[in-house]
């Protein structure tokens, strides 16, 4: 015989868990499905270990997304500041980094048990290391077969987030429920991911464990972070930023020197004219990357002895670098998904299918994809919060 529920979610990450406790806590049956063996098994890994669980900076522009303005209304009305005061409901000690990314002091494991505490304030029932058989749609009501239940519900919720970091169990299968339904889907590509890189660039394999704060750019998008080389290539926040903006066939500039004004090369010439390119560049960055610099640059000698011309050449050189990747590291190193299930399938209010009444997406499925450092949480909070309003 089928059992009843109010709501039926698949998938007990981030965006699942809040989306449940919210709901339950309207007063509705809610059954969680998740075919890992533990829930919010994402969270326990993000941030090193200690969940970067939100942004005080979060706006919809640091959102990628086919239709930029999707995001507005989940996260206008449910804030950081919101997500923080259920933080500091629970006595969780927290710590700003950088940018407004805010840490819990000790463990990612905190974040899960604050959410299985709001799933306990109510009616939800969490079964875990479930797999789903089938997904059907009749008259109104959502039925969900499993390997051991069969469930029924007039909502149905799809919070199983995107393909990236597949080691954990992460998969494909919102978008493969979403066509099931009719609902298109945005190409989804690894976001937040090292790049590789091959050729000429490959010469910098060398510097590998070698970081340097600089400036990323591709295309309009630009940070300021540090940059890490790797023995495949380029990864450190300013690299996992831009990798989200990258599409293939795309350079990436980096400023190796992003404090230094117009002109510094000549002034340096003028003041210091003895000195070298080399050591000019090792008083300012480090030694392994200011000597592979200095070698591709080819000005040997006191700087008196090169000419203006040369050292504006290398200056505007330094200042953006010209990297040609020839990938990422894929799904597997991809700290989110972007793309998925397109925003114009969904009420940004509630973030039910259009076409599809009763069925919602949330979380890293949709077509809405944060920056690094606590935004992509954001997402998750914000968008299970507009759809348990809705049920």
């Amino acid at each position: 015989m089928n059992k009843s529920y109010d709501v039926i979610i698949l998938g007990a990450g981030a965006a699942g868990l809040m989306c449940a406790g919210q709901a339950t806590q309207r007063g509705l049956r809610v059954l969680v499905i998740e075919h890992a063996e533990k829930p919010g098994k994402k969270i326990l890994i993000s941030g090193g270990g200690r969940c970067n669980f939100t942004n005080l900076h979060t706006a919809p522009e640091r959102f990628l997304s086919a239709n930029p303005h999707f995001a507005k209304s989940a996260l206008s009305r449910y804030t950081p500041q919101d997500f923080l005061a259920l933080v500091e409901r629970y006595g969780i000690a927290w710590h700003e980094k950088t940018l407004g990314q805010l840490f819990c002091d000790k463990s990612a494991q905190q974040i899960v048990d604050l959410l299985l505490a709001e799933c306990a304030a109510g009616d939800v029932e969490l079964s875990c290391g479930e797999t789903v058989r089938q997904v059907e749609h009749v008259d109104g009501r959502f039925t969900v077969t499993t390997d051991r239940h069969v469930a029924e519900a007039p909502a149905l919720v799809i919070a199983t987030g995107g393909p990236s970091i597949p080691k954990i169990g992460a998969t494909a299968y919102a978008y493969e429920l979403a066509r099931q339904f009719g609902l298109k889907v945005v190409e989804p590509r690894p976001a937040l991911v090292p790049l590789t890189l091959s050729g000429e660039d490959a010469l910098f394999r060398e510097l590998s464990g070698v970081a340097t704060e600089v400036i990323a750019r591709c295309g309009p998008a630009a940070f300021r972070e540090a940059a890490l080389f790797t023995h495949r290539g380029l990864s450190g926040p300013a690299i996992l930023q831009i990798s989200s903006y990258w599409r293939r066939g795309s350079p990436v500039e980096i400023d190796f020197l992003p404090n230094a004004g117009t002109g510094w090369l000549l002034e340096t010439k003028h003041q210091n004219p003895r000195s070298t390119l080399r050591s000019t560049l090792r008083a300012q960055l480090p030694d392994r990357l200011a000597d592979a610099l200095s070698d591709r640059l080819k000005l040997e000698g006191p700087l008196a002895n090169v000419t203006d011309a040369a050292l504006q050449s290398a200056e505007t050189q330094l200042g953006s670098w010209n990297f040609q990747p020839n990938g990422s590291e894929g799904f597997a190193k991809a700290e989110v998904t972007a793309g998925g299930i397109s925003t114009a399938e969904l009420s940004s209010k509630t973030m039910e299918a259009k076409r599809v009444p009763g069925l919602y997406v949330i979380g890293e499925a949709v077509d809405v994809t944060g920056w690094l450092g606590g935004y992509n949480f954001q997402w998750a909070w914000a968008s299970a919060w507009a759809a348990a309003q809705a049920f």
